[in-house]
């Protein structure tokens, strides 16, 4: 694994946003390879590239005569245990090879079985190295925020560690990989584009109803194109404002930027999921990937059980896009005044939050004469 047979724009069919994550993280790699300075650390989901870059730094530098150690963690916690039966060397002398190694690099971190013995060794591995500055890198498919406290906070110091994050599918199986994000059941609505909504014209329906779907369709196709701000999407059922946020997110997942598309219900599922004991998942990280996602889609906002906790929830998941400004998408079949006050503060700023009504009727079937040409502008 080299420099030369890696892919920094990735397979064809990635979008823009995930071919600019491959070249930055290649482009951090080679500038690392070449310098030794500091530490370089790699996050991405499994069979992003993160070990063929952490290899390539490692074939590079031993051309150049660097000693260098590459092992994955686990694989760096067995070589410790089986040291101290080990006749050749002690434990000592291998635990004193791997922190002082001029190049270390630790592939797969958080794969390891974390145990007391486990954490305590690989914190004084990677301290001792943070105290000296010795050239490191570590790759992962945990967050940071995941890493248990104490080497979060070496990993943390920007003066020391460059943090670069591919956000590339699996390259060994691009026919199995959606790039959606794990919560987003986007995968069931990956029909409903702009191109086969439906205009509804021909149904009888009052000029002033129609108008209400058309200047939501055209709010949602401009935000799928720029998607700045929030865009909240009210009406009856089946009027076509989930159809409209499932266009929203199928054209930005075909510019390879998906984002997380979930039912309100579904998301609080989701995070009550996780405070049961066979959760592999805990809530702070599950919280945060919602609340932070680049773009989220809320569909169907109201229909959840407002208990406490969930007015609390939804709040602060709130609060945090409105105060980052986050590229945010509603849908509802309440009118403003029946949602949660806190909520709808934020929602009624219009600096950020546009809100569109759509009056038409439930969509029931379609007529002979709707829908023709009129949406053939429009990319599918």
């Amino acid at each position: 694994m080299t420099f030369e047979n890696f892919q920094p724009h990735g397979r064809i069919g990635l979008g823009p946003h995930q071919v600019d994550s491959l070249e930055r993280a290649y482009n951090h790699a080679r500038q690392f390879a070449q310098t030794l300075n500091g530490w370089l650390y790699i996050e991405g989901p499994y069979g992003s590239g993160k070990t063929h870059l952490a290899a390539a730094i490692a074939n590079f530098a031993v051309g150049l005569g660097v000693a260098t150690l590459f092992l994955t963690v686990p694989d760096l916690l067995d070589a410790l245990r089986f040291a101290y039966s080990d006749p050749e060397a002690t434990f000592e002398e291998r635990f004193e090879e791997i922190r002082r190694s001029p190049l270390l690099i630790l592939d797969d971190f958080g794969t390891q079985n974390a145990t007391a013995w486990a954490q305590e060794k690989l914190f004084q591995i990677l301290n001792y190295r943070y105290i000296n500055r010795l050239p490191t890198v570590v790759t992962t498919n945990l967050e940071l925020g995941q890493i248990e406290g104490r080497i979060r906070s070496r990993l943390e110091d920007p003066e020391l560690v460059t943090r670069v994050q591919i956000v590339a599918p699996d390259f060994r199986q691009p026919a199995d990989d959606t790039g959606h994000p794990e919560l987003s059941s986007l995968d069931l609505l990956r029909d409903r584009t702009f191109g086969n909504f439906s205009d509804r014209l021909g149904e009888g329906l009052l000029a002033k109803e129609l108008q209400t779907l058309e200047k939501a369709f055209q709010a949602a196709f401009k935000f799928a194109e720029n998607p700045k701000g929030w865009l909240v999407l009210s009406g009856p059922s089946f009027c076509g404002k989930t159809h409209l946020a499932a266009a929203i997110a199928n054209y930005r997942a075909s510019l390879g930027d998906p984002p997380l598309f979930v039912e309100v219900s579904d998301l609080l599922g989701h995070l009550r999921a996780t405070f049961s004991p066979e959760s592999t998942v805990r809530f702070d990280r599950r919280f945060e990937e919602v609340r932070t996602a680049h773009l989220l889609i809320l569909d169907d906002l109201g229909t959840q059980a407002m208990s406490p906790w969930v007015r609390e929830k939804l709040y602060q998941l709130f609060n945090y896009r409105y105060n980052a400004k986050l590229p945010t998408v509603m849908t509802t079949s309440e009118t403003l005044d029946e949602i949660d006050p806190r909520l709808r503060s934020r929602m009624l700023d219009k600096r950020l939050c546009t809100v569109y009504g759509i009056t038409v009727p439930a969509y029931r079937g379609i007529s002979p004469k709707e829908g023709k040409a009129r949406r053939r502008g429009f990319r599918p």
